[in-house]
């Protein structure tokens, strides 16, 4: 956590927070009226990334609000390495700029050579039990529709299959010959062209995909109850089915434990449930769905939960070799895939 007062450098440089990064960060604290010392700034870390690492930058003010507002804040991002594998980076940037621009997330702040700067959210960021409230992911459901009815710039074309076949490739060049046994990589890219030949039969809504809306990515204003969805470094065009059904999957996932990677599938919503999200997310369209449109896209999200397994295991074992952020990639590895291909009829 923060010190009450001054980072001393050797704070700053305790939290990896890059010179480069300093330096603007001061000169926007600069700028700031209410920011009496800009060297003043307190390094917070973030928990929960799995991807980067994310620390909280703040000042005190001179303001004469509340305590809870005396202090200006921004966010770090630091990039994690070797992550490249699994999306383009510029792509990300875009991504973020045009969902600021559209409302839907934080502002960009600043840029450094491996990593950003971003406004600081007045809201909370969810929790894994926060997913099962009903409420709650009733508004997650709602804005999820709002997501996915975006109209992105550029290309609309699925991605998802694509981007399994070039994980599987980095994933086979990684492993040990022991690892590429036990995970079957061998067999992986037949498996993911006859699931996607038996996913692709019939109409497919393809709209912009979060890819990985966990509840770390899931920010809740308290006040107006509003849902602000962040981090889309995997976001890309996909069947609106296979995001769901990766959000799904996450309901089961609380990585705030001693055994972040261990899945408790008794979480995972029941058929009800599902019901129930399904209906409010259509029902944002402004039409009352019938009962068979939501049992159809039931449907379609389940078939969609096997795709979700083999993306987060594929990624689970090129990031057990290329990312130094404290998490057992490789166990959940073995039981994502495993499970997926047990419960590829059922749910999760």
């Amino acid at each position: 956590m923060g010190s009450a007062g001054n980072s001393s450098d050797s704070e700053i440089r305790e939290h990896r927070i890059p010179e480069e990064a300093v330096k603007i960060l001061k000169s926007m604290a600069l700028k700031w009226d209410d920011i009496t010392d800009a060297d003043a700034l307190q390094v917070v870390p973030l928990k929960g990334a799995m991807t980067n690492e994310v620390y909280q930058i703040r000042w005190p003010t001179n303001s004469d609000k509340e305590s809870q507002y005396r202090s200006r804040k921004v966010v770090v991002r630091i990039y994690g390495k070797g992550v490249d594998v699994f999306f383009d980076r510029e792509n990300e940037i875009r991504t973020f700029e045009f969902m600021s621009k559209q409302g839907q997330g934080p502002r960009l702040l600043g840029r450094f050579s491996n990593g950003r700067i971003e406004e600081f959210i007045r809201a909370r960021t969810l929790s894994a039990a926060d997913l099962l409230d009903s409420e709650i992911s009733g508004l997650i459901a709602t804005k999820m529709k709002e997501f996915h009815d975006l109209q992105m710039p550029g290309p609309k074309s699925v991605c998802l299959w694509d981007r399994l076949r070039n994980w599987v490739k980095e994933a086979k060049r990684l492993s040990t010959p022991e690892e590429a046994k036990a995970f079957c990589l061998d067999v992986m890219e037949d498996e993911i062209s006859a699931l996607e030949s038996n996913l692709s039969i019939g109409h497919q809504h393809v709209g912009f995909c979060h890819n990985d809306l966990q509840y770390g990515n899931i920010m809740m204003d308290e006040d107006t109850r509003s849902i602000t969805i962040i981090d889309y470094e995997y976001s890309s065009y996909n069947p609106v089915a296979f995001d769901i059904a990766n959000h799904f999957c996450e309901m089961a996932a609380d990585y705030h434990t001693e055994t972040p990677h261990v899945l408790d599938y008794s979480k995972y919503p029941g058929f009800e449930e599902r019901q129930r999200f399904l209906h409010i997310y259509l029902s944002c369209s402004g039409t009352q769905p019938s009962d068979s449109e939501v049992d159809q896209l039931v449907h379609d999200v389940e078939k969609y939960t096997l795709a979700s397994h083999l993306f987060w295991g594929l990624w689970g074992i090129i990031s057990g070799h290329v990312n130094k952020i404290d998490f057992d990639y490789m166990d959940p590895t073995t039981n994502v895939i495993a499970d997926g291909k047990r419960k590829s009829t059922g749910h999760c």
